[in-house]
């Protein structure tokens, strides 16, 4: 590779730039998958697929960004809050990521496949059974005495602060 392209000598707001330019393509690319799946198989089926494939990646995701973060296994609830703002998502939507009671919160303020959907008149995506395998998986990745809980999603009607929420809490 030309030096000239080498990511030493690129500008950093070139390289953040980069970043989004790949989540969202990645986001992209998982959209389009979906929707022609969807339209030759069905919502359902195109579900049961996303599901499996959230189960897959969304460990892989988990153990890279543990790796690249030193973020240890069994780190508990601050693990987990660390590794969720380096997720894909991160780069893309709003999200708020806070304790209380004791429980890790996370809300998904702006969710682009949400606004993606509504921008094209399409029907929220009922995506609470795929988010259930996505952070749960994601969650017990970074402990596996975490336990999640979905406390709103899509088919759940929205809220005006958030598209979906979630809350995390150890298990002795």
């Amino acid at each position: 590779m030309s030096d000239k392209f080498d990511l030493k000598h690129l500008p950093r707001e070139t390289i953040e730039g980069m970043l989004g330019d790949f989540a969202r393509n990645w986001l992209a690319h998982d959209g389009l998958w979906f929707l022609k799946v969807e339209a030759e198989a069905g919502m359902e089926k195109a579900t049961l697929y996303d599901k499996q494939a959230w189960q897959d990646f969304t460990q892989i995701e988990a153990k890279r960004i543990m790796k690249r973060h030193n973020i240890p296994e069994v780190g508990g609830l601050e693990a987990l809050e660390k590794a969720l703002w380096f997720r894909m998502y991160a780069f893309i939507n709003e999200q708020s990521v806070y304790f209380e009671d004791g429980n890790l919160i996370l809300e998904m303020n702006n969710c682009r496949v949400q606004l993606a959907r509504e921008r094209d008149n399409r029907e929220l995506f009922p995506c609470k059974q795929v988010g259930v395998v996505e952070y749960e998986f994601f969650a017990r990745t970074i402990d596996p005495r975490i336990k999640t809980i979905c406390k709103h999603c899509p088919p759940d009607l929205h809220n005006s602060n958030y598209f979906c929420k979630w809350e995390f809490s150890i298990q002795p």
